[in-house]
């Protein structure tokens, strides 16, 4: 399965509002600037978060979007939900009427199984615990030369 580029974009949108989460509204130019995404593109990618109830606009001169919840309380897969809807492998899993061999199918069973891990790691990753990873990164790893 290859995620689109919203989904990406989107993470990277969220994963902005989670490292900048308590310093109040994050301006679009700063997303912008710091995840490589134009502004234009945030804006469409904020509609489907807004409507999921993951991210709120806060409007007026020092505007911009703040997370909806502590990003301890998102997960990875809420996020891909309001982007691309339920996470699959193949259209099948999610809608037996796509494919007449739904009901007696053994490799749709295989990819269900993959949906079911693929769901079981977005649930288990929050906001919170990617932007410690992201920070970490930023960090950059520990020099010990003399």
């Amino acid at each position: 399965m290859k995620v689109s580029t919203k989904g990406r974009y989107g993470l990277r949108v969220m994963l902005e509002l989670a490292l900048q989460h308590g310093q109040g509204p994050v301006l679009v130019d700063t997303i912008a600037r710091n995840q490589e995404i134009s502004g234009k593109y945030i804006h469409n990618l904020v509609a489907g978060l807004k409507s999921a109830g993951l991210v709120r606009t806060v409007r007026g001169p020092s505007g911009g979007y703040v997370l909806a919840h502590d990003p301890k309380d998102i997960t990875i897969r809420q996020v891909f939900e309001a982007l691309e809807g339920k996470v699959s492998p193949v259209a099948c899993v999610n809608d037996r009427g796509s494919c007449t061999r739904a009901d007696h199918c053994a490799a749709r069973d295989l990819w269900g199984d993959l949906a079911e891990a693929m769901d079981g790691v977005l649930e288990k990753v929050t906001l919170a615990e990617l932007a410690t990873r992201q920070r970490v990164k930023n960090d950059g790893p520990t020099s010990y030369q003399i």
